[in-house]
């Protein structure tokens, strides 16, 4: 068991709890308290799929890709809307996102795909339609959602498993420039709102009290930090109600205030350990499957990291991603747990195989 990956990753959780806390005022209610409580529910069940052998995530790779799938044809159909989408499924005893548990599911599924495929046959264009197909399908789904952020990480760590198969790279170039020409389709077809961002993007203060609010509060509470922070439960931004979202999507901002520079780079710091152990996991491991998915699955840990950061510091659209571990709430902490629960299994494999 890698215990320096637990106990990096549960003080990047540990953090994030004393942020929660001060964002509450100075009470463990009612965000902390819940998030401890998800955080050491979901490292047991990380901790429990690092047990699986290789060969039992080989088998369970297609089954859990279909069954995301019929899951999020239910959401169109029986989801739950909440915040003028619908993205959830309400089972009762746990409200269900299917699309984030989709994030490493089509990381395995390909991997297991191009694991099946002679390595000549990877080179050739029929290795790219069927994975284009299996990307295509629930990016749509999620799109229509709608949840621009979640489709657009289901691409990329679909993207990164065929790159790292070995497809070839005229067909990026080629794929790139279809994507390309087709942008001003896809702004067409977006919502109102996404649109909206992708303009306040550009210039925020065109409506600083409006959609640029967001973006406009984020980068003062960052800058207000500066080299050491305002100190611990001393965050105006925050506490004024100044910094919306300062629990979920802009915790960094609130983080930043009070801990400043300092505190930003530790918990990017800790990060990149994390990143770089899961890449290493993916150099070390003996097998294509453990290589593809060990690779994508630290990507997609790194493209919840690296979105976020740049989305509260007003270099990328605002696309609703938190940041993993200490933005409140489970979703993303149950991904990213789940992520490194299968890489602990791919390294314990490796370990296994090499003595």
């Amino acid at each position: 068991m890698p215990w320096g990956l637990v106990v990096v990753v549960t003080a990047i959780c540990g953090f994030g709890l004393v942020v929660l806390y001060s964002a509450a005022g100075g009470k463990m209610t009612p965000w902390a308290l819940s998030q401890g409580v998800r955080f050491a529910m979901f490292m047991v069940g990380a901790l429990i799929l690092s047990r699986l052998s290789e060969q039992q995530l080989k088998a369970v790779a297609w089954p859990t890709y279909i069954v995301l799938l019929i899951l999020l044809f239910g959401v169109e159909a029986l989801g739950a809307v909440r915040g003028g989408s619908r993205r959830w499924l309400d089972l009762k005893i746990i409200r269900l996102q299917p699309s984030e548990l989709m994030k490493p599911a089509i990381v395995l599924v390909l991997a297991r795909l191009y694991d099946m495929m002679p390595a000549a046959e990877i080179r050739r264009f029929s290795a790219i339609w069927p994975a284009a197909l299996l990307i295509g399908v629930p990016f749509l789904l999620v799109m229509a959602q709608p949840d621009l952020g979640t489709a657009l990480m289901i691409a990329f760590g679909g993207m990164i498993a065929m790159f790292l198969a070995g497809v070839p790279k005229r067909l990026f170039i080629g794929a790139g420039a279809a994507v390309i020409a087709l942008i001003p389709l896809a702004l067409h077809a977006m919502h109102d709102y996404q649109r909206r961002r992708i303009e306040i993007f550009i210039n925020p203060e065109s409506d600083p009290l409006g959609a640029g609010y967001h973006i406009i509060q984020s980068k003062i509470a960052i800058g207000s930090g500066g080299i050491t922070g305002k100190g611990f439960l001393q965050g105006t931004q925050s506490h004024l109600d100044y910094l919306p979202e300062g629990h979920t999507d802009f915790v960094f901002a609130t983080m930043a205030e009070e801990w400043g520079l300092m505190g930003g780079i530790g918990i990017i710091a800790a990060f990149c350990f994390v990143i770089g152990w899961g890449m290493r996991v993916a150099m070390r491991s003996h097998s294509r499957f453990g290589r593809i998915a060990g690779a994508g699955l630290a990507s997609t840990i790194f493209f919840y990291v690296a979105i976020n950061l740049l989305m509260v510091m007003g270099l990328a659209p605002v696309v609703g991603i938190p940041l993993p571990l200490v933005s409140f709430g489970g979703s993303a902490m149950m991904t990213v747990l789940i992520c490194l629960g299968l890489l602990m299994a791919i390294d314990r494999q490796s370990r296994a195989s090499r003595r």
